[in-house]
């Protein structure tokens, strides 16, 4: 009987601590961009079933719906001396940089702010991957709290005690012409509003 109840508690425990989460769903169909509007729409293309952003500075925006709380991954390659990011709660612009999350993409560029950067918040100045390689960036979103994982490693667990910005669209940057980068596997899983 003893075991039972402490298995009871235990189980409290973890229902009141452990968020409950959703099923991935994926934000590209690997063909087109729908669902998906860019600011300067010739610097996005698909082809082989990625996004390709070069070009003139432009951003794509993720328009069929803004997120508060979730996990967000995509799969990634940047060309020699490329500088991207994975924007999160931000806002459309039709041109320039919004002020919003960014969690950086950015392996040989010449900002020394590096991939699973927390732009302006925490910086990472490792370089954590090689470019023309595919690798993995994941961001956890939920409240103020905000983790970016590198290919499963955690590079960076932050508070924003601010909850700075709070809901909003995802979006990729392309971040001048001499950037090249490419992008599959989007995927969200929202999480609960707290």
């Amino acid at each position: 009987m003893k075991s039972f109840g402490l298995s009871f508690a235990l189980l409290f425990v973890l229902s009141t601590t452990v968020r409950a989460e959703g099923d991935w769903v994926s934000l590209f169909n690997g063909k087109d961009l729908t669902g998906w509007k860019a600011n300067e729409p010739a610097s996005w293309t698909v082809k082989d079933g990625a996004i390709h952003g070069e070009g003139a500075v432009s951003h794509l925006y993720y328009m069929e719906k803004e997120f508060e709380n979730f996990e967000y991954k995509a799969e990634v390659k940047l060309q020699p001396g490329s500088n991207s990011g994975m924007y999160f709660r931000t806002y459309w612009v039709d041109k320039g940089f919004p002020k919003t999350y960014e969690a950086q993409l950015n392996n040989t560029h010449k900002d020394p702010k590096r991939t699973g950067s927390l732009y302006n918040f925490v910086n990472v100045g490792e370089q954590l991957c090689q470019d023309d390689e595919w690798f993995t960036q994941e961001v956890i979103a939920d409240g103020y709290h905000i983790i970016i994982k590198v290919n499963g490693k955690t590079v960076v667990d932050y508070v924003d005690d601010k909850n700075t910005y709070k809901k909003g669209y995802f979006a990729f940057q392309q971040h001048d012409p001499g950037s090249h980068v490419s992008i599959r596997k989007v995927e969200v899983m929202e999480l609960p509003a707290k």
